[in-house]
């Protein structure tokens, strides 16, 4: 069951790949003979600095791919721009295994897309690849300059940090209304180095375009989620076979809290989730042995938990108002006041076992409507539930018909 769940799970992910909307957005480029042309850019909402873009010149029409070879600057308008341009960059690694004890820069020459953040008198743009990150700059129409910061190992390898583009921004970008504290403070971050060129820009008069002032995305969703459970329960003993027991499956209802955390790239297609859950099952069973007073076995279970998915999901958009998504979640399970009783067939009690649950795996496939309503089949593998008790194997096993509503 559980190999076939898995397999039906990767089959529609590959599946809906395969079919799900690609995003091309109007936008343009610009080639090295200063040709512009208006058409139609994908749009992957770039984690990394992209090496190459595809566009259309009518939604009808195959996508074409552009790279730095013929390209100088392309953008999707009103969204994201990025230039060409011949740079020397530092790619000093800040993982320690591979930190250098030089505490300058190594440049090397490249030509590189710049994701350009703030237009104006004073510009800012980003690298962002491969593990690494660098700003780069430019004052009216010089070159573009990196910023220099780089983490290296100095004395008995502790971690020092070369911070010259604060001295750099200090001689390049001095103005009246900005404090030279503001400088010495000044963190090599995105939002850091953003407000300060924005601050410099305004003290300068000079016209900006913030490219990072995009409208505010929705990157947290918190839903309500009613479920419908069928859950089943079998357990072994190694020392002694009159013990085991299949106690079938029960269905039920209960109800779980999802919070959901959009990650702010691709597109809003990748979040992480967290799902404090309550489940519960209770079952008897009886069975014939000779061997005990009566003859006869009365197993009883009076398992109860919240169950904490933590997880991954990957959404595939088909329209504005319809996406499909599939999940993956590691589960713990913390049982309260949980047993697996045997009794004899008067009530006299045979043994008690305390539920120690241990993890499993969540895979689920699901569809959400207009970011409100939502519905999620879910598989989550067999777990233990004896695993204080070295005799005892057990395999507790749950699919679900789950129904959510995002009110958050």
């Amino acid at each position: 069951m559980k190999k076939h769940v898995l397999f039906l799970t990767i089959a529609f992910v590959l599946s809906i790949n395969s079919y799900s909307q690609i995003v091309f957005e109007n936008g343009y480029f610009v080639t090295d003979n200063d040709k512009r042309t208006d058409c139609l850019i994908e749009n992957i909402d770039w984690k990394n600095t992209p090496v190459e873009f595809k566009y259309k010149l009518s939604q009808g029409e195959d996508a074409v791919t552009e790279n730095t070879s013929t390209v100088k600057e392309f953008a999707i308008n009103g969204q994201s721009k990025f230039i060409r341009s011949v740079v020397k960059i530092d790619r000093s690694s800040k993982i320690i295994e591979y930190m250098s004890k030089e505490k300058n820069p190594v440049f090397n020459e490249e030509k590189l897309f710049l994701q350009v953040l703030i237009e104006g008198k004073a510009k800012l743009f980003l690298f962002d690849g491969a593990g690494v990150r660098r700003f780069f700059y430019k004052i009216d129409d010089s070159e573009i300059k990196q910023l220099v910061y780089k983490p290296y190992l100095a004395h008995e390898d502790s971690i020092a940090h070369n911070n010259y583009f604060r001295e750099q921004l200090y001689i390049d970008l001095k103005c009246e209304n900005i404090e030279q504290n503001e400088y010495e403070k000044l963190n090599y971050k995105k939002n850091d180095l953003t407000r300060f060129f924005l601050k410099y820009n305004k003290c300068n008069n000079s016209e900006v375009v913030d490219f990072e002032n995009k409208e505010k995305k929705d990157l947290f969703n918190l839903t309500i989620r009613p479920r419908l459970n069928n859950s089943s329960l079998t357990i072994e003993n190694s020392g002694s076979d009159f013990r085991d027991f299949d106690f079938g499956s029960n269905s039920y209802f209960t109800l779980g809290v999802e919070a959901e955390f959009i990650l702010p790239f691709n597109k809003n297609r990748w979040a992480v989730i967290v799902e404090p859950t309550y489940q519960y099952f209770k079952a008897e069973k009886s069975k014939s042995n000779s061997n005990v007073v009566g003859g006869k076995i009365l197993g009883k279970v009076d398992y109860k938990s919240i169950e904490l998915p933590v997880g991954i999901r990957r959404y595939f958009f088909v329209n504005n108002a319809f996406k499909i998504f599939a999940n993956t979640s590691l589960v713990l399970d913390f049982s309260s006041s949980s047993k697996i009783n045997f009794t004899r067939n008067d009530g006299s009690e045979l043994s008690s076992l305390d539920v120690s649950s241990a993890l499993s795996l969540g895979l689920g496939i699901g569809c959400k409507f207009k970011d409100k309503y939502s519905v999620e089949m879910r598989y989550l593998t067999a777990r233990g539930l004896l695993s204080d008790y070295s005799l005892w194997n057990s395999s507790y096993k749950t699919a679900s018909l789950i129904l959510g509503y995002s009110f958050f």
